[in-house]
């Protein structure tokens, strides 16, 4: 694999993994609109860890306080901030984890790999994630997560096995239906891709074990430290401009980029 073709697949990984705008779509188009061969799971799992590192560096502040109550959580108790915060984010995940398997299992995730699929995707979740955000109060804070938000914004983030629907995206539209303020939502939804991405790799994984092509691994070594420098600046850059900018221009962005693609997947 070209050190190009690296650099490209980790940029784009990296770039679009938190904005709402669906890496996974995008990385799933590249090999087709750039005539590229498909990047393999060693890489996907490179450019994930390389985008999970920036995430958990990013957001360390919270991330320390989920670790430190996760004991807690073991133990039963979630009357302090950190257990419930460390209990939200498994239960956030649970949904996903399940639903992932089954379509990783059943060979279904394949399936829904296609321009169609996220052109529509993109087009409608963008549509959906503008309404969300116009409409949605801003009256909550990350401190007023519950379990019952974690549970409703996990279920949100299931729909994100969907290619082109973007996890960053559907879990602030699900924060924006809620209530949450832009840059609480977008903290929210960032903290509940760690364990996410983190299940998500082990999965992918097991598959680059199974294979024992270790050939790779100085390939997805480039790749993980390129998405990690990617996701970083735009985790970095999205949540400063939350400060002052809507989702608008992601929307503009997604609803172009879905019509272009559901115009080539119709002509």
């Amino acid at each position: 694999m070209s050190l190009f073709h690296l650099i490209l697949v980790a940029i784009i990984q990296g770039v679009t993994e938190f904005l709402p705008v669906s890496s996974s779509g995008h990385l799933i188009l590249l090999p087709g609109l750039t005539a590229a061969n498909d990047q393999g799971l060693a890489i996907d799992v490179a450019v994930h860890m390389g985008t999970l590192g920036a995430v958990v560096l990013y957001f360390w502040s919270d991330v320390r306080q989920a670790l430190a109550g996760l004991p807690e959580v073991i133990r039963g108790r979630i009357d302090t901030p950190q257990a419930r915060l460390a209990l939200g984010l498994i239960v956030a995940t649970i949904p996903t984890v399940i639903v992932g398997a089954i379509l990783y299992m059943t060979g279904l995730e394949q399936s829904l790999r296609s321009v169609t699929v996220i052109g529509w995707t993109m087009l409608g979740f963008g549509l959906l994630l503008y309404w969300m955000d116009q409409k949605g109060e801003q009256s909550k804070h990350a401190s007023d997560w519950s379990l019952k938000d974690a549970i409703i914004m996990g279920l949100w983030q299931v729909l994100a096995l969907i290619p082109g629907t973007s996890r960053s995206g559907i879990t602030i539209t699900g924060a924006r239906q809620l209530g949450y303020t832009r840059e609480d939502g977008a903290r929210i939804a960032m903290l509940m891709s760690i364990p996410t991405i983190l299940a998500s790799g082990v999965l992918l994984s097991v598959d680059v074990i199974r294979e024992s092509d270790w050939e790779l691994a100085k390939d997805g070594a480039i790749a993980a430290a390129f998405a990690f420098v990617a996701a970083l600046l735009a985790l970095s850059l999205m949540m400063r401009l939350l400060r002052s900018v809507s989702f608008t221009p992601y929307v503009i962005y997604r609803v172009i980029f879905g019509s272009i693609l559901l115009v080539i997947a119709y002509s």
